[in-house]
């Protein structure tokens, strides 16, 4: 602690004990426990409370108080526990008769004020902080702070009473594996003291025949086998595996629904690693009698498992996909296909009873496809899925839930009922038909994919949000359709499918919903992106109104689209006038009026969406080398920059400062500079050399205001970001050796200017009127003055203060002292570090 520190902390600790002060809010108190947290973390030793008399008084004073603040108590036992986390400590405070009137009897826990739920929760976080050692430990269990735990399990707050499980794990682990001189290792073993009387509640409650009981056990043990992975754990199980297998086998017991967490966790402890260990058995019970609904989660989770023996694995595939089997067979009569799975794990009736109901149905399957989503997105599977069978089984649901399939079985008939017009389950089912479009073997189905894919962007009926789901889905399935056409003769059936999507597309561009054209804008960048380079593509593409109709969408009314036509645009460029040849006959694009468009509304567009699309596509088309020659480059830079650098909205900016940084490092590989050595340049060398051309290059598009504004920028990621370019900047002129000396700077003609630019950059975001080219002597186009300002500005200085976290002063212990001081009014206003 410093002495700073030391001088405050007995003022802080009488105002907190003063009944008379404005009560502190929590958020002081938690950071001042965090403080008191770090002192104590590393220094086990009882000075911090020897040298500091006034923590040991306030807790005394607070405990006197014949009505403390719920909030001030809850804090002191916190306190307590953190000091008392360590036995030196320990003994001194109980020496000092305080933890028994804190944590024991005669504590809060028998007073009006444990009514207060902080109160209770400050008891069981100070006891958590308090045992670390067998004092602390003997001490909680002599004084009956153990029954004070089991009962806080079901507190009507759920924060104490998950706050309580917590710790009886806590106490468990750390007495077994601190008291116990040799690993527990068969059911024979003698447990410790506290690890006796926790495991008997445990098992008492799993008899007790009470759901509530039950079930705080059932969190107790999921929470200790998911956080103790130590051999003692198995031990534990085989004690009560019996108990937990029976209630799988009692459907009239309420906790089923905990118990696959529970499973998965046992599945997953290191401690049951062995594949013939006895948990394996109640898993696969328990995806056998568990609900669907219920054993979902648990055969995700199993098959995401290294370790899970294969035949676990098979059977938690077959659990997963038996809703999408159902929907198969279900489907039609007699059957045209086969179902996905050979047989199933639980009854089948019960699957279908739940899809048959209209309140179980969605549910059921919007679980399924979420989780088949998250399998499908691993990259190891350790189990092989039925892709065709999947994406049959995807195609139908969407065919059922869009009134495209009547099927002649009773069920299936039911089932479609049940999911006609069913957003929910459309747009998970979307989601799956998107990740299938990664896996092999499924072009089979192309045709009939296409045909559901087609009548969902063509429905009225399609929802916006579904609609941007089946886009999404389209666009994947489209570069699998371009890849297969390329290798073998389905050409024909890929130009017919573009050319419908085409037309749809150009509807859909027109919808008066500005949800959909926001959409369907993102949908034709997403095909630019992946199919431009594709000959069929761009011939259906430019053959359609669809460039037409985006560029009409530059002036739509609504900001998200006007920012989509842009990114649309900017995309179509590549195909209308940077492609090397156009792909249809005469060229009725204008790239000079699109490029007009682009600038007006980076200059005029009252919305920040629109501009920072404008920029980002900017940067995208130099990047790509799209701008044309150096000269025309440079000029194009150049009026970007001006527009940007007066732009309210930060992230504009902050585009314009990306844009700088790609020309800056296109510019220098274009004059071999890239792999060169670099030396400083004088006045005296040719001016032809690479490093006065590159410098004149940059001052020509006027990069150098723009980058030492940018600086002082109140936004700090500009400011960061023109810095770290300028130092990168740096690299190409000067060796770190070479750097300007400051004296001879200053005696420079042009030394006086970047002396006051150098003042001027250390006051930030906080410096006034930054000077235009020319102002105070600093002429930002001059290469020399802008040479020496690289050379002579500390910018590895400026570079740590503009990363400097904002609040590294305000957050300092001090500080927080100081204002809770003055928060109590017991400190004049001018002695206070307030922030």
């Amino acid at each position: 602690m410093t002495r700073e520190c030391a001088a405050l902390l007995p003022g802080v600790c009488a105002a907190l004990a003063d009944p008379r002060q404005p009560g502190l809010d929590d958020t002081c108190l938690e950071k001042l426990l965090d403080w008191f947290r770090s002192l104590t973390w590393f220094d086990p030793t009882v000075e911090l409370v020897q040298d500091n008399p006034c923590l040991t008084e306030l807790i005394s004073s607070v405990l006197a108080l014949p009505k403390p603040s719920p909030s001030i108590l809850s804090f002191t036992l916190q306190l307590a526990g953190i000091l008392a986390a360590s036995e030196n400590r320990f003994q001194h405070l109980q020496q000092e008769k305080l933890l028994g009137r804190l944590f024991g009897q005669d504590g809060p826990r028998g007073r009006a004020v444990w009514e207060d739920a902080s109160v209770r929760s400050g008891w069981v976080k100070g006891v958590h902080s308090m045992v670390h050692h067998q004092p602390a430990l003997h001490f909680l269990c002599s004084g009956g702070g153990l029954d004070v735990i089991f009962a806080l399990q079901g507190d009507p707050s759920l924060f104490v009473a998950s706050a309580a499980s917590q710790l009886l794990v806590h106490l468990l682990t750390f007495s077994v594996e601190s008291e116990t001189s040799k690993p527990l290792s068969t059911k024979d073993c003698e447990w410790p003291a506290c690890a006796q009387m926790i495991k008997k509640h445990m098992e008492d409650s799993l008899q007790s025949g009470s759901a509530s009981h039950v079930e705080q056990s059932l969190k107790l043990l999921t929470s200790l086998f998911g956080s103790c992975y130590a051999a003692w754990t198995e031990v534990l199980w085989s004690d009560i595996a019996k108990q937990i297998e029976s209630f799988l086998m009692e459907e009239t017991v309420q906790a089923q629904h905990m118990l696959a967490n529970l499973l998965l966790n046992v599945a997953r402890s290191p401690a049951f690693c062995d594949t013939e260990g006895s948990c394996w058995a109640l898993v696969t019970s328990a995806l056998e009698h568990l609900t669907p609904v219920q054993a979902c989660p648990l055969a995700v989770g199993l098959l995401k498992l290294c370790k899970c023996p294969q035949d676990v694995r098979i059977q938690a595939l077959t659990v997963l996909l038996q809703p999408m089997d159902c929907i198969l067979r279900a489907a039609s009569q007699p059957l045209e296909y086969a179902g996905l799975l050979d047989e199933s794990v639980s009854d089948p009736v019960t699957v279908e009873s739940l899809l048959s109901s209209k309140t179980s149905c969605a549910g059921l399957l919007c679980q399924t496809l979420a989780h088949l989503e998250k399998l499908l997105s691993l990259k190891h599977l350790r189990v092989d899925l039925p892709y065709v069978s999947l994406l049959r089984s995807l195609v139908t649901i969407l065919q059922f839930c869009n009134g495209l399939l009547s099927p002649a079985s009773p069920l299936g008939s039911t089932i479609s009922q049940n999911l006609i017009n069913c957003f929910r389950v459309q747009k998970s089912a979307l989601d799956v038909l998107a990740a299938l479009s990664e896996k092999k073997g499924c072009d089979t189905l192309m045709g009939s994919l296409f045909d559901v894919l087609l009548a969902y962007l063509e429905s009225p009926n399609t929802s916006p949000t579904v609609l941007k789901k089946a886009f999404q889905a389209t666009s994947k399935w489209l570069v699998l359709l371009q890849e297969l056409s390329c290798s073998n003769s389905q050409c024909q059936q890929t130009e017919k499918i573009l050319e419908d999507v085409f037309v749809v597309l150009q509807k859909r561009l027109c919808s008066p919903c500005w949800e959909v054209r926001d959409s369907s804008l993102e949908f034709l960048t997403a095909m630019i992106k992946c199919l431009r380079d594709q000959d069929g593509f761009r011939q259906c593409l430019l053959s359609s109104e669809v460039p037409r109709l985006t560029e009409n969408l530059l002036e739509d009314p609504e900001s998200y689209v006007r920012a989509s036509a842009v990114t649309a645009v900017g995309h179509l460029a590549f195909v209308t006038y940077f492609a090397p040849e156009s792909p249809v006959a005469g060229n009725q694009y204008n790239k000079e009026n699109t490029l007009a468009k682009l600038q007006e509304i980076l200059s005029t567009d009252s919305e920040g969406f629109p501009r920072r699309a404008v920029i980002s596509i900017f940067t995208k088309w130099l990047r790509e080398g799209c701008t044309g020659q150096l000269e025309d480059t440079e000029q194009f830079v150049s009026r970007v920059i001006e527009t940007v650098e007066h732009d309210l909205d930060w992230e504009v900016r902050l585009g314009g400062l990306e844009l700088v940084e790609v020309f800056c490092s296109q510019t220098i590989c274009q004059l071999g500079l890239s792999e060169c050595p670099y030396a400083p340049v004088s006045s005296a060398e040719p001016s032809c050399t690479p490093q006065n051309q590159l410098l004149r290059v940059f001052c020509q598009a006027k990069l150098f205001g723009f980058l030492f504004r940018s600086l002082c920028d109140c936004d700090k990621p500009v400011g960061q970001r023109a810095c770290d370019i300028l130092i990168g900047l740096r690299g190409n002129f000067y060796p770190v050796s070479t750097l300007e000396n400051p004296q001879e700077v200053e005696d420079s003609p042009a030394g006086r200017g970047i002396a006051w630019l150098q003042r001027t950059l250390r006051q930030g975001s906080l410096a006034q009127n930054f000077p235009r080219d020319g102002g105070d002597g600093v002429d930002f186009q001059d290469p020399e003055s802008m040479m020496v300002a690289l050379g002579a500005i500390d910018l590895l200085e400026l570079h740590d203060e503009l990363n400097k976290s904002s609040d590294h002063m305000e957050e300092s212990p001090q500080s927080l002292l100081q204002d809770i001081l003055a928060t109590m009014g017991t400190i004049e206003e001018n002695e206070v570090d307030c922030y």
